[in-house]
């Protein structure tokens, strides 16, 4: 019924607004009043030692530009966003074609890689901090009884390899979620293709490249966008393990907005870096709507 028959009833398009209310309620409250409110405060000199605050327009954000330590945070986000996608995007989808081949145990072996997947975040933290520990570390202890080292190492205590341990341990976590994905990906890929393409003569690696490989790339394109989304937006693993050190070697665009509003207090200049750090996620959020929206 799309008019009012009598005085007392709803149409059917008030009856979807009422129930939309709720959900649009939540989201005003959690995720949009919140969002609006950063971009303001981006504006002020707000500080959490004071409640009195001025507008200072872009004077935040030249002085984030300007920073020196802000560059570098940039380029310590992209590193750490594309080795963290990049590394457990090829390893997730070699397991996932070996686990393609439906051998014996190969449930067993999915079921047994999705275990750290569900692991929190905190508790990977806790445990690739103590691999890597220099002093009693067991990284360190397996190398030296190899004869490989004579002293440990102090993985996490230096410039050069702490970035790197907290991407392998990124990796760990989230090999399972691409291994998922992209098996799922090579499942929809047509077996009789694939068995054309070995009868005329191709073999396994220009099968890979010419048949299943473009039967699976728009789901790969897909999830590797999502990896992208969620390792620029992660927190708690490089937290957890080093808390941006040593010497803001590991500090990336979530910590810094964390240190600068709760530790330096000042929220008009976290609330700036926020802003920056939504606008690059609103770039490959939109990347990821076009390509889910793409017919091709």
């Amino acid at each position: 019924m799309n008019k009012i028959r009598n005085g007392g009833k709803l149409t059917n398009g008030q009856v979807g607004f009422l129930l939309i209310v709720p959900g649009l309620a939540v989201f005003v409250a959690i995720i949009l009043y919140p969002f609006v409110d950063a971009i303001l405060m981006s504006f002020t000199n707000r500080s959490m030692l004071s409640p009195e605050y001025d507008v200072v327009g872009l004077t935040n954000y030249m002085k984030v530009f300007k920073d020196p330590y802000f560059g570098k945070t940039l380029m310590t986000t992209l590193a750490f966003v594309l080795g963290s996608t990049i590394l457990p995007f090829t390893l997730g989808l070699i397991w996932a074609i070996v686990l393609n081949q439906g051998f014996r145990g190969a449930e067993f072996l999915r079921g047994v890689t999705l275990v750290n997947w569900i692991i929190p975040g905190t508790a990977i933290g806790f445990l690739w901090s103590w691999i890597f520990n220099g002093q009693y570390g067991i990284l360190n202890s397996i190398l030296e009884a190899l004869g490989i080292l004579e002293t440990g190492i102090p993985w996490l205590g230096q410039t050069n390899t702490a970035l790197l341990c907290v991407v392998i341990a990124r990796t760990w976590q989230m090999l399972p979620w691409y291994m998922a994905f992209l098996l799922g990906g090579l499942q929809s890929v047509s077996l009789e293709q694939v068995e054309a393409a070995h009868i005329d003569g191709a073999n396994n690696w220009k099968t890979f490249w010419k048949i299943i490989l473009p039967g699976m790339k728009q789901t790969a394109i897909l999830v590797f966008i999502l990896g992208l989304i969620g390792n620029l937006q992660h927190f708690d693993l490089p937290w957890t393990m080093v808390q941006g050190g040593p010497a803001r070697a590991t500090t990336t665009l979530s910590i810094e907005v964390y240190t600068t509003a709760f530790k330096n207090w000042n929220m008009g200049k976290a609330a700036t870096v926020g802003t920056i750090w939504a606008v690059l996620l609103a770039g490959f959020s939109i990347l990821y709507l076009r390509k889910v929206n793409d017919p091709d």
